[in-house]
Order: C-alpha cells, then structure tokens, then sequence
C-alpha cells in the first residue's frame, strides 16, 4: 500500500487529502494518507469564534462564489446545503477618503458623480486609453503599474486600499502579475483596462439577461459566501470526511530522505515512513523541515515574506451607532494616517454573527506597511481602534464585546520577483521527486486558491504513483 504524508492540516492540507483519496479512489489506488498538524485543532487560519452571542472570524470569512473549486468541494463534503451568501447590501463597499466615507461607484454614471477621485483625478484615468501596452518583461510592482496606467490618485485612492484588504501588502513591493495575473493579462490581450472593461461590461450584460447572479462593479467578481455557522464548517466537515489517520499537535521537525520516500521526524521523537510527502503548511515552516533534505528550496521559500495582522471584533448595540450599516464595510487608503486598514460590517454582511439587536464590526490593523502594530498591547489596539471608528463612523461608545486576535504572519506577500521564485523553487524541487509543495505562499492567498492549488496537486500526486 502506498502511503501519502500531508503536513498541515488547515484548508490546504484538508483539500489536498481528500482531493488525493478521491483522486485515487477513481483511479483504483491503494493507498493510505496521514495527515500531520501542528496545532491541537485543524483549520489552520479559518477558525470561527463563538463568544457572547457573537461570531467571529479568526481568519478569512468566507469565498467569492464565481469560482467553481470550493463549490465542488461542499458538494462532494455533503454540505452545500449549509451555504450562505452574503447579503444583496454587502454588495456596497467604501473607502475613506479626504475625511469622508465614499461608496465606491459601480458604473460610469456614479464615477462621474463619486467625489472619491477629483476631476483631474478622473481625466488622468480617462487618458489610460492613451497609454501604450507595455512590453517590458521585467515584473511591474502594483504601484508602478498604477502610476503609468492610472494616475497617482487612483494608485492612492483605489488600488492601495484594495492591496491591503487582499494581501495586506504594500503596492510598491507587490508583484502585478504573481498578485493579480489577470489585470496585468487584461493589458496584454486589449491593450488596456478601460478598453477591457468596455468589451467584458457586454459580457456581463448578457449575464444579467441569461438571470446569473453578478457581483457589483465595484467588488471582486462573485459572491462572499460562508456557512450558517462560519467558515470553519468547511474544515470541520472535510477533518470529519477524511479517510486517512489524522495526527494533531505534533510538529515536524525534519524530513529525510529514506530508500524509496522519505522519513517524516515529528517533535515527540517519532519518524513515519512515507513514499510521497505533501506539505501544505507555511513556507518559512516547510523551509526548517526540508534544510537538511533541499537546502536551495528551503532558502527560496524563506524568501516569501508574511505581513502580520491584529484582527479585531467590536460588538456594539446597533441604536448606539447612527450611521446606516448597510454594506460591506470599508477600507482606507494609507495617505489617511489612520491606524487600521479597514473595517468590515460583518453582521450586515451574514445573519447570526450578532445578538438580535446588536451589530459587529471587524476591524484590521497592521499588515507590511505597519508591522509594529503587532507588537501593540490588546489596550493599545483597542484604544487606536476606537480612534478610528471615531473619526470615520462617528462611535463614541465603548463596544460591549472587544476581542484581539493575533496573526504574527498573517499573509505572504508576493513581492517582485515572485514568479522567478517560484520557477527557482520548482527547479531546485526537481532534486527531489516525491516531495510537493501547496499552501497559499504560491499561486494565490484566497481560500478559492488554496483549494485549487491542492486539487493540482492531488493530481500530480496521482500522476506520479500511476506512472509507477
């Protein structure tokens, strides 16, 4: 019988276990997977807190419905039926901007009339039809692409914001085609963003008429979509699905190669013999397992910086906040001096994430443009928070519910440079075949990423043991 070690048990390493049993269940493969995670409870960063009637979200909240992966991955876990997308108002998103709350415009009329971007602002972003492609192959920093394509105005006031409630990153580091390939693809196919949107607005005319839902303009493509009781169902129902032996609380210290596989050294002094090894666990933690195995892969992944994050969960009564919760929430451009990035209405955007009665906001603090806030005591994060929602929500009170939740590496960044790294790392991996990587510091931070990631790899897991 073939044996399969994952490291890491969060969603990628969830996903890739039942992707590979699945996988090899259809091709009529013995094998046996073993699942290694750290932490005593699996889900990695997806983690839904229950306290006082609220509900709140450690990590990320939820997946954007206009991919088909994780869809697919609650049906085959038998839970589609507990799905949950967000409310029609979350649809509604807003920066702060010049001391004011702006909703960010869904179609040409509400630009015009939006004050988010000045006059001369919304010229220099008409003049993108002036710009010429670009057919540098160097990688383009966001930032970069945004000044040349769109202004810097627009740089400030629409794509930081949007770099910082994704990656929580800096627009002056980040890669444009590791962090969003398919802008730096749409240039390339139409010559330009505003020529792009022209041909793909026909697109979604035509959905509307065909009755498919679609996401505003102003947001991602897709829906937000959870469980009646967080996010973490996803995990607990694939944890609960898996066939395999499951180990928690232990911790891989090394792996090594043996005769035909490797040797998987847990912390408690125990080694498990594997014929393939999966990791699905952060890069800078994979890079200390495989030191002594791959230590060229192992310099390439501790490469990959991580931005920290303070998440932050205030509960309020809703007559004690004036101002209309019918939306999204908002994020703030850096130019603004406030201490948090954002804010999310998360009981506006699903049911039962508050009291009846109440409400609660979610709020971000740190990320690579501020990483000492992670150092911040809960007094001070609060404290600076509070300032925030006080300037910009106009809440004087103190919340009735206030939790700090710590992520000292949150996100990975992919800085420039980002695509050769991984080239770099698929090169050096080739030295050791039968060892494969998954996890978010590769082709994409979002849940939808991850689990596509680990169905790829499920496949070349499968691949591999066919060809055998």
């Amino acid at each position: 019988m073939t044996r399969i070690a994952i490291i890491g048990a969060g969603i990628s390493g969830l996903a890739a276990a039942s992707a590979i049993e699945d996988h090899a269940r259809q091709a009529g493969l013995d094998l046996a997977t073993l699942i290694i995670e750290k932490q005593e409870r699996v889900g990695g960063k997806i983690w839904s807190i229950k306290e006082e009637g609220y509900l709140c979200e450690w990590g990320p909240n939820g997946f954007l419905d206009n991919k088909p992966m994780t869809l697919d991955f609650c049906q085959r876990l038998q839970i589609d039926e507990r799905l949950l997308r967000s409310d029609d108002n979350a649809r509604k998103r807003y920066i702060y901007a010049d001391k004011v709350l702006h909703r960010l415009p869904e179609n040409g009329p509400s630009f015009l009339s939006s004050k988010l971007i000045s006059w001369p602002g919304k010229l220099r972003l008409a003049g993108e039809l002036l710009v010429p492609r670009r057919t540098d192959p160097s990688d383009e920093t966001l930032a970069e692409f945004g000044r040349r394509r769109l202004g810097r105005e627009a740089l400030d006031k629409l794509i930081s914001p949007m770099v910082s409630g994704i990656f929580a990153g800096d627009p002056e580091t980040m890669s444009l085609k590791s962090c969003f390939p398919r802008i730096y693809e749409l240039e390339q196919e139409y010559g330009g963003l505003l020529k792009a949107m022209v041909r793909l607005a026909r697109k979604k005319r035509a959905d509307v008429k065909a009755g498919k839902a679609v996401a505003s303009a102003a947001g991602p493509g897709g829906i937000l979509t959870s469980f009646v009781d967080g996010i973490q169902e996803l995990t607990t129902a694939a944890a609960a699905a898996l066939q395999g032996e499951l180990i928690s609380g232990q911790e891989v210290v090394r792996i090594a190669a043996i005769s035909g596989g490797y040797s998987v050294h847990l912390a408690d002094g125990r080694q498990l013999d594997a014929d393939l090894v999966v990791t699905a666990s952060p890069s800078y933690a994979v890079a200390t397992m495989i030191d002594g195995l791959n230590p060229q892969a192992a310099k390439l992944l501790r490469e990959i910086p991580y931005a920290p994050m303070n998440v932050i969960c205030f509960g309020y009564e809703r007559e004690r906040i004036a101002r209309n919760l019918d939306g999204f929430g908002y994020l703030i451009p850096r130019a603004e001096g406030c201490h948090t990035l954002g804010t999310l209405w998360d009981s506006s955007i699903f049911p039962n994430r508050a009291p009846e009665g109440k409400v609660l906001l979610r709020s971000m603090m740190g990320g690579a443009t501020n990483v000492a806030a992670i150092d911040l005591a809960d007094e001070e994060v609060i404290a600076r928070t509070r300032a925030d929602l006080r300037q910009i929500m106009g809440i004087t009170d103190a919340p009735d519910f206030a939790r700090v939740f710590r992520h000292s590496r949150a996100i990975p960044q992919y800085t420039r440079g980002h695509g050769a790294r991984l080239q770099a790392l698929d090169d050096a991996l080739a030295t050791t075949p039968g060892l494969l990587l998954t996890g978010n510091a590769f082709y994409g931070v979002g849940l939808n990423d991850c689990v596509n990631a680990a169905n790829r790899v499920a496949e070349r897991v499968v691949k591999q043991l066919v060809r055998q």
